[in-house]
């Protein structure tokens, strides 16, 4: 119960309690609604708050639930049994994730390959075949590898002294006295969704007639993972010329999952006492941020492109809350504020799916408390009071909704 409960407390961020703080830090702000609404935004670049977490620890619940429910199928099927059914949830989440950048609705190159969903299928489907294939202590030797290989390309590959941002190129186009591709990379669009983009163009033959090669660049747009996003990765690319959720950097994402197939070989282990796996995600946590703020040093924590160190701080934080939430829930069966969180967890594919098609469950709640009553409220009882009301009743709606699904056994999930 107690990963169904983080699962969900980790998707009732996304669909709607971050916008409940930042109504409350508008309706008064202290230090302590400031630096709450801090912590629900992603860092630039660099760095780590809060919301940065929040898609790696899905990452790892998805590790932690496959050793339970791939164990049982190679139990009861066998291996051929178990790839077929990672092979299938993952070509079905990969087409849910194309669905949910639009499907085929835009014309080519519209189309977005590799967003959240499609690296959630593509991670679920390597781990889950890797867990198929081979023991836990060839696991933890794959992992180190592709941390370590991850660092290794992205700090000893040369690529061209180029930054792939627009502002950057269209500076870079002015300094070499082209005019015309400065004019275009300065428009508003994203040329990598249109096909035959003159931007896109001019972008091509900015990074072609750079000849200088540097090494060990981690900066936005200045990096191998971006760099091989521009050259490599097909379609519309969600920062222009590169992917957060790109190519290169799904393989450390990968070393996310098996971080949590680990937490959850240890919590299925019959010979370890209950209190000591709890003492241990805690202590191999700590000792996993510890060692990624280390490496930061050298490589450091950047979410978008899913650095080595990103990997350890996250999967470090996971594992603390991990242990946090199978103490309380599992071992002293404090179970009945997790319920909520219950419902969204074992649907969460579900309900993160169903608010995009909503436009979020923030937006159903304007059809009953917005407009003359959320400005009312603002007005007369406080700023931000409005908003708040707003926020709250898209909570409710989530929780009736998921709460429909679980009372009558309808599950989408991995």
């Amino acid at each position: 119960m107690s990963v169904d409960a983080l699962r969900g407390f980790d998707m009732f961020w996304i669909v709607g309690a971050s916008s409940l703080v930042y109504a409350l830090n508008r309706m008064s702000q202290t230090e302590t609604t400031r630096f709450l609404a801090s912590q629900l935004e992603h860092v630039e670049w660099e760095g780590f708050r809060f919301y940065d977490l929040i898609f790696p620890l899905f990452i790892f619940i998805v590790g932690v639930s496959l050793v339970f429910s791939l164990n049982r199928t190679l139990t009861e099927h066998g291996m051929a049994g178990a790839v077929t059914r990672v092979a299938r949830r993952t070509v079905l989440l990969f087409v849910i994730g194309i669905l949910y950048s639009g499907g085929l609705s835009s014309e080519w190159p519209d189309l977005r390959l590799m967003g959240v969903l499609n690296r959630i299928a593509l991670v679920y489907g390597a781990t889950g075949l890797l867990f198929c294939l081979f023991k836990p202590r060839t696991l933890a030797g794959i992992t180190i590898l592709l941390l370590a290989g991850y660092w290794a390309l992205l700090t000893s590959v040369p690529i061209r002294d180029v930054q792939l941002t627009k502002p950057a190129l269209a500076q870079l186009a002015v300094e070499r006295g082209d005019a015309e591709a400065a004019d275009l990379l300065n428009a508003v669009g994203n040329p990598s969704a249109i096909a035959g983009s003159p931007a896109w163009a001019a972008a091509e033959r900015l990074f072609k007639n750079t000849t200088n090669r540097i090494t060990g660049q981690f900066g936005k747009g200045h990096n191998l993972a971006n760099h091989f996003d521009f050259r490599f990765l097909p379609g519309r690319k969600y920062d222009v010329f590169f992917d957060p959720e790109g190519l290169l950097s799904t393989f450390p994402a990968v070393a996310t999952c098996l971080l949590g197939v680990f937490a959850g070989l240890l919590l299925r282990s019959q010979g370890v006492p209950e209190m000591r796996k709890v003492l241990l995600l805690v202590g191999l946590g700590l000792a996993g941020v510890a060692l990624g703020w280390l490496w930061n040093l050298q490589f450091p924590v950047i979410k978008k492109i899913w650095t080595s160190s990103f990997v350890l701080v996250a999967g470090g934080y996971s594992a603390i809350l991990l242990a946090l939430f199978y103490l309380v829930v599992d071992l002293w069966k404090f179970k009945w504020w997790c319920q909520p969180f219950v419902w969204v967890g074992t649907n969460s594919i579900t309900i993160y799916v169903v608010s995009h098609i909503l436009g979020g469950f923030r937006s159903l709640a304007e059809l009953f408390v917005g407009g003359g009553v959320r400005r009312l409220l603002n007005d007369s009882v406080a700023t931000g009071a409005g908003d708040l009301v707003v926020s709250f009743v898209g909570l409710l709606l989530v929780f009736c909704f998921v709460r429909f699904l679980y009372r009558r056994k309808i599950f989408l999930r991995l």
